[in-house]
């Protein structure tokens, strides 16, 4: 019996052995990437779905309910209190921004609004009670991130560590 991915399987375990070969492929190519703050880069403290889905709604509404706020502005800010180690990139901010006032939870206007300079975006009624939402909410969340983070941090440097470093 021929493994699948190999001539002569089913087109469904080729389908299946080619999208494991992308999978390790791409796996392969963000352990390549540098990891964390080394050369400038950014690093993903708040993985994938959470990030997007919770973290980044409620950075965006903390700073919109501050005052407006415009696209580039927020991603600047977002990386001024993050001290880089956060990186918001316009593919991200957008969508989100677009998301949120498709709720009503901004509201956004035009700089100039007879053409399409900056769209500077205000806080809803209803967006301040989904940040008090999110603020509750992600509140444990942080909470474990900071101490997960802190027992890396020991367990890295702690008092044991120059008995442990080599060199």
């Amino acid at each position: 019996m021929a493994r699948a991915g190999e001539k002569g399987g089913s087109p469904g375990a080729r389908r299946l052995a080619e999208a494991a070969r992308t999978a390790r492929a791409r796996a392969t190519r963000e352990e390549a990437r540098p990891a964390g703050r080394r050369g400038g880069g950014a690093m993903d403290v708040f993985g994938g779905e959470v990030r997007r889905r919770d973290v980044f709604p409620l950075l965006v509404l903390h700073l919109i309910a501050r005052e407006p706020a415009y696209g580039n502005r927020l991603i600047e800010e977002i990386e001024a209190i993050t001290d880089g180690a956060i990186s918001v990139n316009p593919n991200t901010i957008y969508p989100l921004l677009r998301d949120l006032e498709a709720r009503g939870l901004i509201a956004g206007q035009w700089e100039h609004p007879d053409r399409r300079t900056r769209r500077f975006y205000s806080i809803t009624p209803a967006g301040r009670r989904e940040y008090r939402r999110l603020v509750t909410e992600l509140e444990p969340f942080l909470d474990s991130v900071i101490e997960s983070v802190t027992m890396i941090k020991r367990e890295i440097y702690g008092p044991s560590r120059r008995s442990g470093r080599s060199g």
